[in-house]
């Protein structure tokens, strides 16, 4: 991970199915489990957290994270098993960054009759010492209304801040065919690129450049991308040609443009006629290694639209870049391939796995391959598959 920044844990209680978890991140994080099994859930907690320590929390603010909204009571944990529900929804995320120790922890209350999340108590550490702090009897209003502010507009010159800054630009990433062409358009649009995948060609254009004669794609050689779509000889973003698009599609100013192998030179087509799975792979590409991308982000279904050997291919790419830019991912997958990319003998890439217990309380546990299991000489893929990392539904 990252010298400066590094997450060590982060705590969810009474949100959704997750009435207590707590684990210990890595650069790399990839969730697998049944469906149902509170996967994405994990990713909307995180960007609740992010959005309550660097926004209002509301309707716009989640949204905007790309958290499916639901209705007030079921944002809270309602387990047939707990006696005395209790009165706050609760995160907390730790961090280091460089020789500092960083926590900050809030207490939320669920809306009511309006659209607003309180804050019942929100506190920010550094070194185990208080730097902001404030409950519902502070003279500041706990509420989206008159008088509010947030811990990063209390902290603005403190550098407390430069490190959440970190954490604040979280989304969660759900890339879709038709905003990726460019043909609708993105409902939730950040920049540089949307959640759903707006404003890929723009994202692509920022990233190739022409080093020392070289054709890069960021920091990848222009062959090593091609090598990912094994059909394409040549990818390039342009502007919108009679002979490339149909009059009747809709276009965006800047439109992607792919060259086949065994076309002809002149036998140029846009992302609207490509396959899927090279504009999930070029999208993957650009929130690596983008710039202006989240430092820290989710991808819910990584593996979309990727056959099972292109995404565990993906997947090393992906991992090593996330690696490289010092950025933290988490996300979900049900390609077993995909944990064949992970080298999880690195700390900084790490595997669990989510499940339901007896009383239907989702648990998070992180898979560690023991020695007895690497002896077998399976793959994790298989091991997934055979039910030794869990993760799996009993299907008749």
């Amino acid at each position: 991970m990252s010298e400066e920044m590094r997450i060590t844990n982060i705590s969810i209680h009474n949100f959704k199915s997750l009435f207590d978890v707590s684990f210990e991140p890595g650069n790399v994080n990839v969730l697998i489990g049944a469906n149902g099994s509170g996967k994405s859930t994990i990713l909307e907690a995180i960007g609740t957290l992010s959005a309550a320590m660097t926004d209002r929390v509301n309707s716009n603010s989640l949204q905007r994270k790309g958290i499916r909204l639901s209705a007030s009571q079921l944002y809270k944990s309602k387990f047939l098993d707990i006696k005395k529900e209790p009165v706050t929804v609760d995160f907390q995320i730790d961090w280091k960054r460089i020789a500092h120790d960083y926590q900050y922890k809030v207490h939320l209350t669920v809306p009511t009759d309006d659209d607003s999340w309180k804050y019942h108590t929100e506190s920010a550490l550094k070194d185990v010492k208080q730097v902001f702090g404030r409950s519902n009897r502070s003279k500041g209003q706990m509420n989206n209304k008159i008088g509010y502010f947030s811990v990063t507009e209390a902290l603005a010159s403190d550098e407390y801040i430069s490190a959440a800054k970190y954490i604040s630009d979280y989304g969660i990433y759900q890339p879709d065919t038709l905003t990726l062409r460019g043909t609708v358009p993105d409902p939730t649009q950040v920049s540089p690129i949307g959640l759903n995948g707006g404003r890929l060609a723009e994202a692509m254009d920022d990233l190739i450049k022409v080093i020392d004669g070289d054709l890069m794609f960021g920091s990848l050689d222009m062959s090593d991308v091609l090598e990912l779509i094994e059909w394409a000889a040549d990818i390039h973003v342009g502007k919108p040609k009679k002979h490339t698009l149909n009059p009747g599609v809709p276009a965006t100013s800047r439109i992607i443009e792919f060259q086949d192998r065994y076309l002809k030179d002149t036998a140029l087509f846009t992302g609207y006629d490509a396959s899927e799975g090279a504009l999930y792979v070029l999208f993957m590409l650009c929130i690596a290694m983008h710039p202006d991308t989240p430092k820290m982000f989710g991808i819910d279904s990584f593996d979309h639209a990727m056959n099972p050997r292109l995404a565990r291919r993906i997947t090393q790419v992906f991992s090593k870049l996330i690696l490289e830019n010092g950025k933290t991912v988490f996300m979900t997958t049900h390609n077993p391939l995909v944990l064949d990319g992970l080298d999880i003998s690195d700390e900084r890439v790490r595997l669990f796995v989510t499940d339901r217990d007896e009383n239907g309380h989702i648990i998070m546990n992180r898979i560690q391959v023991s020695e007895k299991l690497i002896r077998t000489g399976q793959s994790l893929s298989r091991l997934w598959i055979n039910g030794y990392l869990g993760g799996v539904p009993e299907l008749i």
